[in-house]
């Protein structure tokens, strides 16, 4: 019975590895595409590049971050309550205020990072840089539209 137990969750350890390595690697994939895209679109010189990269890869995981943080906290407090329709009103306030506050501290975020960026980089590329932050998300998603839509 042991070595069952054992076995079954080795198997399953094994397996959620496994999930998680490729999730993983597809954000790498993804995340090495957006570098590519980026610097294309953006034709940071090398002095640029060394400059913009470390600011904007801290600032993605601040905002990341901030993301995350924020539909863990929802998540949670609507499982607490058993479901949406099962939050008090004084719950649902907290979490459309929190939701406020989340909007704040990504401006704050965004802000700091246009005075970081904007001693490096002229306001046409900062400006290109915004304009193909969407273009990179609108080509992903009919990308992976695409691909959902053949595996269906």
């Amino acid at each position: 019975m042991k070595n069952n137990i054992l076995t079954f969750t080795l198997l399953f350890l094994t397996i959620f590895q496994v999930f998680g390595q490729e999730k993983k690697e597809s954000r790498e994939k993804i995340k090495a595409l957006k570098v590519s895209y980026f610097t294309e679109e953006l034709q940071l010189s090398s002095t640029e590049a060394q400059k913009f990269w470390p600011v904007y890869n801290a600032h993605e995981e601040k905002m990341d971050n901030l993301r995350n943080q924020w539909r863990v906290d929802i998540r949670n407090k609507i499982k607490d309550a058993g479901n949406l329709e099962g939050l008090t009103e004084i719950e649902a306030k907290k979490l459309v205020l929190m939701n406020e506050d989340l909007g704040k501290k990504m401006i704050s975020e965004k802000e700091d990072f246009l005075k970081k960026v904007s001693q490096f980089l002229p306001y046409k590329k900062i400006l290109k840089l915004h304009i193909s932050e969407r273009e990179f998300g609108r080509k992903l998603m009919r990308k992976y539209g695409k691909d959902k839509k053949k595996k269906e």
